[in-house]
């Protein structure tokens, strides 16, 4: 099965009406028609970059809540997302897991609250250095996904993000290898623990200092389906990380 390339941009917290019309200018031209492209707004713009962004780029939410409604203040529901023009949302994050302190059971609820609203989701696993370090890395990203898949029942709209979190905005990346074989154990866990089937159609992408420089070796594993990028998603160099596959 051929899967096809997904990239995804998340902003995190940044941006204003003006970076937003320029990065929204910059991604309206000249991408790969054979690669999807999403892109993770701040809440506030989620609106403004879909009236900006050509309809072949998703935009999605970098967050939501496990409920459609209620007194959850600051929190943003699947529904809300949708309302507003949003088709996908970004859950798990590791920012969200280590400053936030969501556990794998709460992301779990999150995601199976999110598919039953119609959203497409990707879910991010990955560990920290100290886990890294200690060995324990398929141990963390087993665990990990074990909570998603017991929380997912159709996996056609979910893209899983391995984002080792000592790569991310750090400038350090896994190389190559040390990706693909993260990439490849996790599908190996999926066949096993999931169906051979999910194994073969689910994209896992990489994140973790993705750059214009790296992309295309990353790119060419074949258990690499694409990218989930932080920093360089905010310049001109992201059109080339989408590129990577050309």
């Amino acid at each position: 099965m051929v899967r096809k390339f997904c990239v995804g941009g998340n902003w995190k917290m940044n941006g204003d009406k003006a970076t937003i019309t320029e990065i929204c200018k910059n991604l309206s031209s000249g991408l790969d028609s054979n690669a999807e492209v999403v892109v993770g707004v701040p809440a506030p713009y989620l609106q403004f970059a879909r009236t900006l962004l050509p309809a072949s780029i998703g935009v999605a939410g970098q967050n939501c809540y496990k409920v459609a409604k209620g007194a959850f203040t600051g929190e943003i529901s699947p529904a809300m997302l949708k309302d507003i023009g949003a088709d996908w949302v970004i859950i798990g994050h590791s920012e969200r897991r280590t400053i936030f302190k969501e556990t794998d059971d709460l992301i779990a609820e999150k995601v199976t609250h999110a598919l039953a609203e119609g959203l497409k989701v990707i879910a991010c696993i990955g560990e920290t250095l100290e886990e890294r370090e200690a060995g324990q890395t398929e141990t963390v990203v087993f665990r990990q996904t074990k909570a998603l898949a017991g929380a997912i029942k159709d996996w056609t709209n979910v893209v899983i993000a391995y984002e080792p979190v000592w790569a991310i905005g750090t400038g350090k990346t896994a190389t190559p290898e040390q990706a693909q074989e993260v990439h490849q154990s996790l599908r190996k866990w999926i066949s096993e623990n999931v169906s051979g089937s999910v194994a073969e159609s689910v994209r896992i992408q990489y994140g973790g200092s993705v750059t214009a420089a790296n992309c295309r070796e990353l790119a060419s594993k074949p258990d690499i389906d694409g990218f989930l990028v932080g920093g360089a998603s905010l310049k001109p160099e992201f059109k080339d990380i989408v590129n990577a596959r050309q």
